[in-house]
């Protein structure tokens, strides 16, 4: 074989391994991309379920409360007072320490 012949070989080959490793790199990065916005979209409808539950949560405590006010209007009158009192020692607390 003579130095000509061997020449051409070689950048024959080393252009197929540079495109074998370009293709594979796209590949690679394709299938990143894919899996990045398949986590992106699954974090999301987690999310949305997420607020959902939290969002009926709050409406059920909302109903239970009105409830609980309507049949004990006395004992949550008290309850209120001694939780404002309280809100209010604090605060004088942490009014006093600046």
């Amino acid at each position: 074989m003579t130095p000509e012949n061997t020449t051409p070989r070689l950048i024959d080959r080393a252009l197929t391994g540079a495109e074998t490793a370009a293709h594979n790199a796209q590949t690679a990065i394709d299938g990143a991309l894919h899996g990045a916005v398949d986590s992106a979209h699954r974090g999301a409808a987690a999310l949305r379920e997420g607020s959902h539950q939290l969002m009926d949560r709050a409406q059920h405590m909302r109903t239970d409360t009105v409830t609980y006010i309507r049949d004990e209007p006395v004992k949550s009158m008290l309850i209120a007072a001694a939780a404002g009192a309280a809100l209010m020692a604090l605060a004088s607390l942490l009014s006093r320490r600046h």
